[in-house]
C-alpha cells in the first residue's frame, strides 16, 4: 500500500470528522466534484456544500456521516489505493461507528476518492459514495 497516499487519506477524512475547515481547504481542491447518494442525485460541485455542512455540524456537536450524536471513530474497510504517478484512486467501505447510550451503531457506504498532487502536495479532486447494501436483484 503507498503509505503516502494512505496517510494524505486519512488527514482528509480526519479533518472532515472533525469538522475542521482549514483542514478540509488543505487536503480538497476547490474544483471538487462529488456524488453523495443520500443527499442528492446529482453531482455536487466545489467546497461550500460541505463548509456549510461542516460549520453547521460542528455548532450542533455533530460529527459528519453519523446518523446520531454520540463518541465516534472511521474505519476503511477493504481499502485499496492505486497510484498512477501525481494520481491516485482510493477505494473502499467508510464504516462510522457512533458509541450511544443503547449500543454502538454503525452507518456504512463505499467510497472512491480521486487524489491528484497539485504543485506537490494531495488534494482530493473527486468523490464518489455509493450505499452498502444489497443490490435490489439480490434476493
Amino acid at each position: 500500500m503507498d503509505s503516502e497516499v494512505h496517510n494524505f487519506l486519512l488527514k482528509h477524512l480526519q479533518g472532515i470528522m472533525i469538522n475542521d475547515i482549514a483542514s478540509y481547504h488543505e487536503t480538497t481542491a476547490e474544483d471538487l466534484t462529488l456524488y453523495e447518494w443520500w443527499v442528492t442525485p446529482h453531482r455536487l460541485d466545489g467546497l461550500p456544500f460541505h463548509e456549510f455542512m461542516m460549520t453547521s455540524n460542528a455548532a450542533s456537536g455533530s460529527v459528519f456521516g453519523a446518523e446520531e450524536k454520540g463518541k465516534t471513530r472511521f474505519d476503511l474497510s477493504n481499502l485499496r489505493i492505486q497510484r498512477y504517478g501525481d494520481t491516485a484512486i482510493a477505494s473502499y467501505t467508510l464504516l462510522i461507528s457512533t458509541a450511544l447510550p443503547d449500543g454502538v451503531k454503525v452507518a456504512a457506504h463505499n467510497e472512491s476518492r480521486v487524489m491528484v498532487k497539485i504543485d506537490g502536495a494531495w488534494k482530493v479532486v473527486h468523490v464518489h459514495k455509493s450505499p452498502a447494501y444489497a443490490a435490489p436483484h439480490v434476493g
